[in-house]
């Protein structure tokens, strides 16, 4: 069973990018589990309060996850063209402390995809991640690509995809990322 982590970077109760990690797990192959998870909890990066009292709990089991995953699926929105900052955060714990990053991060399949109300998708919050993917030795799987633009006609008001075009794109993202975990798609 291939175990992917997808983490939505966003706090709303109904999150467009939380809708999209939960639609695509009926979607997953047969042999993929996808879990998910979201900022909640994780505090602000405080470098002194990771001196005086280590990583909060909320951090130490996120990681905890991540450690166990075959591969990471990053469900960014897009927030003023770029990152959202209380996703950042999240990495930015998970990377912490520095001598952890390979160990959590070292070549860990990780996929990047998000929805947002715009016309554009997330390509510019997609393309943000990219460089702290690299600089934290991950292997991004670049070879699909899922950018939804006016996630407001794309969820009902039961958080389900209402356009079965979506619904194909999505499986197929997926299907092409658990290729990339199993080792025989190319980045």
């Amino acid at each position: 069973m291939i175990r992917i982590l997808g983490i939505s970077g966003s706090l709303r109760a109904r999150s467009f990018n939380t809708a999209l990690l939960r639609a695509a797990q009926p979607l997953c192959p047969s042999d993929v589990e996808l879990q998910i998870a979201t900022p909640h909890g994780i505090p602000l990066y405080d470098a002194d309060l990771e001196q005086r009292e280590g990583l909060p709990a909320a951090v130490a089991e996120l990681k905890a996850r991540v450690v166990a995953c075959d591969g990471l699926l990053l469900a960014t929105p897009e927030y003023n063209n770029s990152i959202p900052g209380v996703f950042k955060n999240v990495i930015d714990w998970l990377s912490r402390p520095p001598a952890d990053i390979p160990r959590v991060f070292g070549g860990r399949r990780v996929a990047v995809m998000g929805t947002s109300p715009g016309n554009f998708g997330t390509i510019l919050a997609q393309n943000g991640w990219l460089p702290v993917l690299r600089t934290l030795g991950t292997r991004t799987w670049t070879g699909g690509r899922l950018m939804i633009p006016h996630a407001q006609q794309v969820f009902g008001e039961d958080g389900q995809i209402v356009d079965e075009a979506i619904r194909v794109r999505l499986r197929d993202f997926l299907s092409g990322f658990a290729e990339f975990i199993r080792g025989s798609a190319a980045p």
